[in-house]
């Protein structure tokens, strides 16, 4: 039951014979309803022998839980970041939606964002707590049925391929090949900088991708383009990463990325842009959606009529064939725009004097 002690509205609930108060520190009796409502689940719980449930565990104490325990990933160390500056002091049991709105609002004032930005940090957020109810902290997730705001679509960039010339030109080199592989398998980042020479078949020319974000994604088969088998054959390998820095696993990309971007001149795009651009050129070429989805590892999501699980490597060999002819067409393009602008040169220096025999410039005036 709720009973008002001056402003804030505290819960009495018997269980057991066992009277049981608590202050829910709410004045608003709606909020101190739902409140009343995740309490008595918790004492129930605890009734029915669930002893470790510690919904007073703050959110930092079970993030640094799931930090030493949990299946981490690379994006949730980094939405933390931005979680527990708001979320750590705060009890796991006082979590509700009108601190979700509460973290919206603070995260939209501090910078120019996007929904779909906040979106992640608080799927992060959810998951946490949804981890906490698997290990038994927690009786129930009270964000399980969060719903989100709905991401609006925005234009890609798209790097065309004198701006992908920039961008390869102005890399650091040990960036150059993950950029060219990414552009030309269309590989997410994580799966890039794990993937081992052991997977890469340069006689049949297939990479076999075996760490992705996305049970689809594990163990498919990618075609290699030339251009990437010779890349990789200049430097074969028979074990270990196939891209590293001095020796070492590349944990991050962000220095590198953004210094390429900036040195390059070219509009400023994401390095998770390149898997799109892979997309766009084999949607323009004419490759079905279902082969686009299954060399990328993407989820066949619940469409019945998806063949996405059936695309067969011969179908996959096709689709890069395309692409390959399309890089082979523009490297043709580019050489012969090159040729004609040296000829264009020659003849301007030979009209204006230069190259004939026993002639020279004229001599500066002194």
């Amino acid at each position: 039951m709720l009973y008002r002690r001056g402003s804030v509205w505290w819960v009495y609930i018997m269980i057991d014979g066992v009277r049981h108060s608590q202050s829910t520190g709410m004045s608003n009796r709606r909020m101190a309803e739902g409140f009343e409502r995740k309490y008595r689940e918790e004492l129930e719980a605890r009734a029915a022998g669930f002893t470790e449930l510690k919904p007073e565990m703050t959110f930092a104490e079970l993030a640094a839980r799931f930090l030493a325990s949990g299946e981490v990933k690379p994006h949730h160390t980094d939405r933390l970041k931005m979680l527990l500056p708001f979320w750590g002091h705060r009890e796991l049991r006082a979590i509700n939606r009108a601190m979700v709105r509460e973290y919206r609002a603070a995260r939209m004032k501090q910078r120019q964002l996007t929904d779909t930005t906040v979106n992640r940090d608080l799927e992060v957020l959810r998951h946490l707590l949804f981890w906490a109810v698997d290990e038994g902290t927690l009786a129930a997730n009270p964000l399980a049925r969060l719903r989100m705001p709905r991401s609006r679509k925005r234009k890609r960039p798209i790097l065309s391929w004198e701006d992908e010339q920039r961008l390869v030109a102005a890399a650091a080199p040990h960036l150059k090949e993950i950029i060219k592989t990414a552009i030309d398998t269309g590989m997410r980042r994580g799966e890039l900088t794990h993937q081992q020479w052991e997977d890469v078949d340069l006689d049949r020319g297939v990479l076999s991708v075996t760490r992705s974000k996305t049970a689809e994604g594990e163990q498919r088969e990618i075609p290699l383009t030339d251009r990437l088998r010779s890349i990789l054959a200049g430097r074969r390998q028979t074990e270990g990463l196939v891209f590293c820095f001095k020796g070492e696993s590349i944990a991050q990309i962000k220095t590198g990325w953004a210094g390429a971007i900036r040195r390059s001149g070219i509009q400023r795009l994401r390095f998770h842009d390149l898997r799109h651009n892979f997309a766009t050129r084999l949607l323009e070429l004419g490759v079905l959606a279902d082969v686009r989805k299954a060399l990328m590892g993407h989820s066949s999501g619940e469409d019945v009529h998806s063949i996405y699980t059936h695309v067969e490597l011969p179908l996959k060999r096709k689709a890069i064939a395309l692409l390959n002819g399309w890089i082979h067409e523009q490297v043709e393009r580019s050489q012969s725009n090159e040729k004609e602008n040296s000829n264009a040169r020659t003849t301007t220096n030979i009209s204006n004097g230069f190259g004939q025999p026993g002639a020279s410039p004229a001599s500066p005036a002194v």
